[in-house]
């Protein structure tokens, strides 16, 4: 169920972190922590890597040879890594912070209101007409810095990064694309870093948890084919409308005491 939760969730501009949150305390389970749903992101990742792998291969490509090493694709590789620092340092600097408060129902629900009235503003008032080739260092570095504002439960990773790659005037196609790009090295970071921790600690059994990842990639995958294609001819309107349904229906439950 929660692999599911993730693959569907982790590329809709919806929050993953806050519905495998938001799923177990709805349900009565117990909360995975922040641990379980870094790691269940690998699926995901999986899911982005096999998804984009042409387009990997050729940004490899084009950093190994010295005469393309100032193409679109070496640079794209460039700005993905640059791109990831500011969340990397964050993360650092936040990470008691992430595992503890920030992962409370009043947090994630504030933050689904706030992005999602951000990215209504923001489909009203973009220009809608850069394309991905268009990009710079510069361009990057600000959708980076926005990237690690979703360590804040609630917020959505895709869903910041849609919101300020929109503001620099990309397509939403061209933005969705590079913020699933820009994913990759976050996503494996924190994977990789929570991984030993749950393992060691034993919460989740090792079938269990390999169900959950095969689960999250078949779903992961599909989500970011579907999204691509959405975005092509349709605006974010109806994530602005979700997000906030969910966050007035999660600050009243809130309010009544109904959710912790």
């Amino acid at each position: 169920m929660l692999g599911l939760v993730q693959g569907i969730t982790e590329f809709l501009p919806i929050s993953s972190t806050a519905h495998l949150r938001l799923v177990p305390a709805l349900l009565s389970w117990p909360d995975g922590g922040a641990a379980f749903a870094a790691v269940i992101q690998l699926g995901t990742l999986l899911a982005v890597i096999g998804y984009f792998l042409r387009d990997l291969g050729r940004m490899l490509a084009a950093v190994a040879r010295p005469e393309t090493r100032r193409s679109l694709d070496a640079r794209m590789l460039l700005y993905i890594v640059a791109g990831t620092v500011p969340i990397g340092v964050a993360g650092l600097l936040a990470r008691h912070a992430v595992e503890g408060p920030l992962r409370s129902i009043a947090v994630i629900a504030s933050m689904l209101l706030v992005v999602g009235v951000a990215m209504g503003v923001v489909e009203k008032t973009a220009r809608f007409d850069r394309l991905i080739e268009a990009i710079t260092l510069r361009d990057a570095m600000i959708i980076g810095l926005a990237q690690a504002l979703a360590l804040v439960p609630g917020t959505s990773r895709s869903g910041i990064t849609l919101v300020a790659a929109m503001i620099l005037g990309f397509r939403r196609d061209a933005a969705a694309r590079f913020s699933f790009l820009l994913s990759i090295p976050a996503v494996a970071a924190a994977g990789v870093f929570e991984l030993p921790k749950l393992l060691h600690d034993r919460e989740v059994g090792t079938t269990a948890l390999v169900t959950g990842l095969a689960v999250a990639f078949v779903s992961g995958y599909l989500s970011v084919a579907w999204l691509l294609r959405y975005l092509r001819t349709r605006t974010t309107l109806v994530f602005v409308v979700y997000r906030v349904i969910l966050g007035l229906f999660l600050l009243s439950a809130v309010i009544s005491s109904n959710l912790p």
